[in-house]
């Protein structure tokens, strides 16, 4: 965390393939990516002008970390090598500790959430339907409410800068095939479902997350991207949980409470870029969230 904050990383030894909100993304020739993780952090879809010190490394530890628990229910897209092999030695700091070389995959559109319990625009969708992205639910649920099981309610991908679009399943069935939908929708849950339980015997509750995916070369799924940081997923302390109301999160719900208040030119600012100037106080608040998520997980 004493490292320099990195908004953007600046590799020249290798072709940029992408930025998205956090990650920049490298080629490393035909087969493989170097995914670097900066400090970077996005709210409403919009990304803030000041990193989150020591946010990359952080997320990139835990992503790590819960791609060996999870690697016997569906392969994953590490390579096993070290990023620090792929680019120069002046470009090192750039990358240790924050950065993941992996496979090159053909990904698939479909954002794979899972939701454990009502919260965010599902509790705000079942006030209306008494359903969520087509799912229909009980009656009687609160915001906060645990599900009787977890419902997958994919979204569509959408371009950087714009906001995912909740789909029903029979969406996915239309855009991927039946075989590969119902194939990505089982193994989300069954993801959910181990992780849920290692996150609650450390006293944390995951209320929902989304997972991605890609298919490799022989056209098997693989398990891509980051997966169950506190930017994919929605992380609640267990001891402070009560239905009925929002938990305090250890993610960026810190960041956007403060946003929902803050002004730009002395107006409630629009959710649109540019973002508002990140107080030091906000910087170092949601850094202590992320922060204390890792610990909490990982001891």
């Amino acid at each position: 965390m004493n490292t320099p904050a990195l908004h953007t990383s600046q590799l020249t030894s290798l072709p940029l393939l992408a930025r998205g909100k956090v990650r920049d993304n490298y080629a490393v020739g035909d087969d493989r990516i170097l995914m670097v993780a900066s400090d970077r952090i996005s709210a409403f879809d919009v990304i803030m002008g000041e990193p989150i010190p020591g946010k990359g490394a952080l997320l990139t530890q835990m992503a790590l970390w819960w791609f060996e628990q999870l690697k016997d229910i569906v392969p994953n897209h590490l390579t096993g090598d070290a990023p620090e092999s792929v680019v120069v030695p002046g470009e090192v700091a750039q990358v240790q500790g924050r950065s993941m070389l992996v496979k090159r995959l053909q990904p698939i559109p479909v954002e794979a959430v899972v939701r454990g319990y009502l919260a965010g625009s599902g509790w705000k969708e079942y006030q209306d339907s008494r359903s969520v992205c087509g799912v229909p639910l009980p009656e009687g649920l609160q915001n906060a409410s645990k599900l009787p099981a977890p419902i997958y309610t994919p979204a569509a991908k959408a371009a950087v800068g714009e906001h995912d679009e909740n789909i029903t399943f029979e969406r996915t069935e239309q855009m991927i095939g039946p075989e590969l939908a119902a194939k990505i929708r089982d193994v989300s849950i069954r993801l959910y479902e181990r992780a849920a339980a290692i996150a609650l015997a450390k006293g944390i509750i995951i209320a929902d997350t989304k997972f991605e995916f890609g298919l490799d070369d022989a056209g098997q799924l693989v398990l891509m991207d980051e997966v169950l940081t506190p930017d994919s997923s929605r992380y609640w302390p267990a001891d402070s949980y009560q239905e009925g109301s929002n938990p305090p999160s250890f993610d960026k719900q810190f960041l956007r409470d403060w946003l929902e208040t803050a002004q730009v030119d002395g107006q409630p600012w629009a959710k649109s870029p540019p973002a508002p100037a990140l107080p030091q106080a906000v910087i170092d608040g949601t850094a202590a969230k992320y922060r204390e998520a890792l610990q909490r997980l990982l001891g």
